[in-house]
């Protein structure tokens, strides 16, 4: 996590609302990252954290689930599902959660072989905070935007000018880097942008993820599967009156 010099006090304010990482000073952050030597004067570092690629991590759990005896079905209504069901549609469910809505997110991917990191770093800023995370082959995954609005399919030219404006500031050479591609979705969330598990009837929904999908997947997948097989109640992500029904 690191800011720039003019920036500095949204770092500390990030360091108030956090825990679990080392302050660096300039030494610690060339220590970690070579290429961001001499830019930044300070950073936090959390030792724990960890990142994955969503693509091939979903890959991974299908071809696990898959091998366990799941039968995995695409292009099926959830309509024409009968019984006991989990529904976790996101956006899609609106149909049955009327206070979802959508945070568009942009991001794109360029490669960049004139900088290498080991880990993905945070550039925080007042208006547009970017994280870039780095993958085999010189790629790098810049993200992402924030913005109220559900639309799914369309990168304005501002957000990708922002986008690289802020990764221009990490470091000079992504200047000369190239966009392979530029993506574009809808975060499902409700109104305090925290989640929920509602049932309906024999359906359990999960939604509201937002940007901790993979982050909080694990958790709230255990409490869903408590929820639809022992009736349990989990106060903190259930509504009073979605705990029975």
């Amino acid at each position: 996590m690191l800011a720039l010099r003019r920036d500095e006090p949204e770092l500390e304010r990030f360091a108030r609302r956090t825990r679990g990482f080392e302050r660096l000073d300039a030494a610690g952050v060339a220590a970690l990252e070579p290429d961001l030597a001499g830019r930044f004067a300070k950073g936090l570092f959390f030792p724990d954290e960890a990142h994955l690629d969503p693509r091939a991590a979903l890959a991974s759990l299908a071809r696990r689930l898959e091998r366990l005896g799941v039968r995995l079905r695409f292009g099926v209504d959830a309509g024409s599902v009968a019984g006991a069901a989990v529904d976790c549609r996101g956006l899609a469910a609106r149909d049955r959660l009327p206070d979802l809505r959508g945070v568009k997110g942009e991001m794109l991917i360029v490669r960049c072989p004139d900088v290498a990191l080991a880990r993905p770093v945070r550039l925080l800023h007042p208006r547009f905070p970017l994280y870039v995370v780095p993958r085999p082959g010189h790629l790098f995954m810049i993200g992402a935007t924030v913005i109220e609005s559900d639309e799914r399919g369309r990168v304005t030219a501002r957000s990708l000018v922002e986008l690289l404006n802020a990764a221009y500031a990490l470091h000079p050479a992504f200047a000369e880097a190239e966009i392979v591609e530029l993506g574009c979705d809808a975060r499902p969330a409700f109104p305090d942008n925290l989640p929920r598990i509602r049932r309906q009837g024999e359906t359990v929904l999960v939604n509201g993820l937002y940007r901790h999908g993979f982050l909080l997947a694990p958790a709230m997948a255990r409490r869903a599967a408590a929820v639809l097989l022992e009736g349990a109640v989990f106060p903190e992500v259930m509504d009073e009156d979605h705990r029975q029904q």
